[in-house]
C-alpha cells in the first residue's frame, strides 16, 4: 500500500497494491498483465495453484496466492498475509464468476443458485469485508466487481443469474456508503458488461460476431483506469467498460 496522498495528476495504478480475485480467468489474466504494465503491484488469487501458474506463469512480477474465497476464515487470513507483506491493498477487482441458465422460472434449480451465490456473491462477500479497512485508509482504494445488462432487463431464462448480480451491485452500492461514512477516499464501482469475450473464444466461434460483448482487454484497461478516476465519479455508480475507456480516450 502507498501511504502518500497522490499528488495532482497522479496516473494510474503504478506503486500500488491491487489484488485480483479470479486470476485464473481469462479476464483476471488480462487484468493482471494490464495492472503490471502500469507499474501496479499484483496479488493474483486463485483456488488452484497448478491453474494460477499455468494461466500467469509467464508474467514477472504477478505474485500468485492460492485460497477458497468461498472460505471466510480463508479470506481473512489472506488479507492479513497481504497487509503484512505489502502494508494493505490499495485494490481489489473482483472478477470469479460463472454462468447458470434455465428454460423459465420453474426450471431454475437449488443446485445452480447455489453454485451462483457461492461463486459470484459469497466471494465477493467475503473478499470485500477482508479487506475493506485496507482499502478504506488507502489514498486511492478501488472495490470493482463484474455485474451484468441482466440486472436491467432480466428473462425468466436468467432470473437466477440476474439475482445475484443484483445482490452484487447492491453489495457494492453498500461498500460505497461505508467508504462515504468512514471518511475514505475509496470508491467502489460495478463494471457493467453485456458479457465477456476473449481471443480464444472469438477464434472458436468466427462464424459469431458477439454484440455488444466487452472484450476481456478492455475490461482489464477500464478497471486500470478506475485508479486514476476521481472517486466521486465511480463510488456506488454502474459503469460500463466502454464509457470510462471513451472518457479517457477523449
Amino acid at each position: 500500500m502507498t501511504d502518500a496522498v497522490p499528488p495532482a495528476g497522479a496516473s494510474g495504478p503504478a506503486g500500488l497494491t491491487v489484488v485480483v480475485a479470479g486470476a485464473t480467468s481469462a479476464s483476471g489474466v488480462a487484468t493482471a498483465r494490464e495492472l503490471t504494465a502500469r507499474g501496479a503491484r499484483v496479488i493474483a488469487v486463485g483456488s488452484h495453484a497448478g491453474r494460477l501458474q499455468d494461466a500467469l506463469g509467464h508474467l514477472d512480477g504477478v505474485e500468485q496466492r492460492v485460497c477458497d474465497l468461498t472460505d471466510a476464515a480463508a479470506v481473512t487470513a489472506l488479507a492479513a498475509a497481504v497487509e503484512a507483506d505489502t502494508g494493505g491493498a490499495d485494490g481489489l477487482i473482483h472478477l470469479v464468476g460463472g454462468w447458470r441458465g434455465a428454460k423459465g422460472i420453474t426450471t431454475q434449480t437449488d443446485e445452480d443458485y447455489a453454485f451462483l451465490h457461492d461463486s459470484v456473491f459469497r466471494t465477493l462477500f467475503n473478499t470485500s469485508r477482508a479487506f475493506y479497512d485496507q482499502l478504506a485508509r488507502s489514498p486511492r482504494g478501488r472495490l470493482a466487481a463484474v455485474s451484468a445488462t441482466a440486472v436491467d432487463s432480466p428473462t425468466a431464462g436468467s432470473a437466477s443469474y440476474a439475482a445475484v448480480k443484483a445482490s452484487v451491485e447492491t453489495w457494492l452500492r453498500a461498500v460505497a456508503d461505508g467508504f462515504v461514512r468512514d471518511g475514505s477516499a475509496g470508491a467502489s464501482t460495478a463494471l457493467v458488461v453485456k458479457a465477456l469475450l476473449d481471443d480464444a473464444l472469438r477464434e472458436a466461434h468466427p462464424e459469431r460476431r458477439f454484440p455488444g460483448y466487452t472484450h476481456v482487454d478492455d475490461l482489464a484497461r477500464a478497471a486500470a483506469l478506475l485508479f486514476e478516476t476521481p472517486a466521486a465519479d465511480i463510488n456506488g455508480a454502474r459503469t460500463a467498460p466502454a464509457d470510462l475507456l471513451a472518457k479517457a480516450d477523449g
